[in-house]
């Protein structure tokens, strides 16, 4: 029997139509089972967790059959109470399925600590830029007998002298004294 011949036979095409037969019996059983499976059109809506504990976020997101996952902790934030949600993803009223993760980003304690530069003996003009860069604020400045004219001579932090490397935290106001181009007389 030559190819040709058996593919126009009635065998091959009785099989032909009962594999395709199992196929679409299979699809249709796989969709239901799928649609079973995935609470196909079922949503739970995500809460607003923003400046809430992370004890309250994790009860809420329980009580919506949701996941919390403690992403990360993020650059302080003073208009958040400390150690409480800042961000999360979904955002809040996103409609997710059930057992979601919910990513969150908690409020540090405060401002991480930075440490200070080296800027003693350069120029104001020098010392400011670098000093902002790093997240610091410029405090009160006062100007002592020294050649070297808006150079900075010392610098401190309510009233503690600080040395180059010392940790501060970000946006601590340094108050810096400089030289005022006179000589010592």
């Amino acid at each position: 029997m030559s190819l040709l011949n058996f593919l126009r036979s009635k065998v091959f095409l009785k099989q032909l139509l009962l594999a395709l037969l199992a196929l679409i019996i299979f699809a249709f059983i796989m969709l239901k089972y799928l649609k079973w499976r995935t609470n196909h059109g079922q949503f739970v809506k995500v809460p607003e967790l923003a400046g809430k504990s992370l004890d309250v976020a994790g009860i809420e997101l329980k009580d919506n059959d949701l996941v919390l996952v403690v992403q990360d902790s993020a650059n302080y934030n003073p208009d958040f109470p400390r150690f409480s949600v800042i961000e999360q993803i979904p955002e809040a009223g996103s409609l997710v399925k059930e057992e979601r993760k919910i990513y969150i980003t908690l409020n540090p304690s405060g401002f991480r600590k930075v440490a200070v530069p080296e800027i003693i003996r350069k120029t104001y003009r020098q010392a400011k830029p670098t000093l902002e860069t790093i997240g610091f604020e410029i405090g009160k400045i006062t100007y002592v007998n020294d050649i070297g004219k808006d150079e900075v001579i010392s610098m401190s932090h309510e009233g503690e002298r600080l040395s180059p490397g010392t940790l501060l935290p970000k946006t601590s106001k340094i108050d810096l004294v400089l030289g005022n181009g006179s000589r010592a007389q």
